[in-house]
């Protein structure tokens, strides 16, 4: 059997007026082809989802992008025009459930608004849009174009020599693609920001003193994932870890506990 990892799913409106859960193919893409493991989708909405519940059911979770905000009220600042559209629901399941899964030390991997879930749920706060700082490029996606235009690599990331993301990556420097507008602007107490963007945004973090897998990227390594020498071992590490924890849950010892 293959881990089953969990991929938080995004509130839709279907033709403006039917509501629906969804994610995007190319998470389940990169989950099933490159990390070896079986992707479902699940609610982000705690009327229907308890923490408990999911963490006993998947080996490991992946929390996707999105158009929608974490609220600012998550990091204690107030609501303003510039933090955009939110979807509370979402925010009300994936903190406490980062949180607890880096408890326990299951698998969880981040891209872009997760990026950003990981980093609020340990106490970072963040900027509703980097590109309005001073000296701080636009790291949205374009408007127009292909999405093959759209998900383009566009820009370095250099990471921590001999950190986490350069031991994965076996290099210091890779170049990823940017399709964000937030980022982190006071990284919490255990959030370790471990690559940077050349205008030095933020783009690779990990939770210090995690007991399993905790990395989150501001870029969208799903995107071609099977082919891309960054996305590859990122999601592939992803999978080991996940088979990891399912065999060692799975062992008698574990069970009998």
């Amino acid at each position: 059997m293959r881990p089953i990892v969990g991929i938080i799913s995004n509130h839709y409106l279907i033709n403006d007026q039917y509501p629906a859960h969804a994610n995007g193919s190319m998470n389940t893409d990169a989950v099933s082809k490159v990390a070896g493991a079986m992707p479902l989708t699940f609610p982000g909405d705690p009327s229907v989802v308890g923490i408990d519940e999911l963490l006993e059911t998947f080996d490991g979770f992946l929390l996707t992008g999105g158009r929608p905000n974490v609220h600012p009220e998550e990091y204690g600042e107030a609501e303003t025009e510039a933090h955009g559209t939110f979807d509370r629901n979402r925010d009300r399941v994936a903190l406490p459930l980062i949180r607890a899964a880096v408890e326990r030390g299951q698998p969880i991997l981040g891209i872009c608004r997760g990026f950003q879930e990981i980093a609020v749920a340990f106490g970072s706060t963040l900027h509703p849009e980097i590109r309005d700082l001073p000296g701080r490029t636009n790291h949205r996606m374009p408007p127009d174009g292909t999405l093959e235009e759209k998900f383009a690599l566009r820009h370095d990331v250099h990471f921590t020599p001999g950190g986490p993301f350069a031991r994965l990556m076996r290099s210091e420097t890779v170049l990823t693609n940017t399709l964000h507008g937030q980022g982190i602007k006071q990284p919490g107490p255990r959030v370790r920001i471990d690559g940077w963007a050349p205008d030095e945004t933020p783009e690779a973090i990990f939770i210090d003193g995690a007991p399993g897998f905790a990395l989150a990227v501001q870029w969208h390594p799903e995107w071609n994932a099977d082919d891309d020498p960054v996305s590859r071992p990122l999601f592939e590490a992803f999978g080991d870890a996940c088979r990891a924890w399912r065999a060692e849950r799975s062992t008698p010892l574990q069970r009998a506990g």
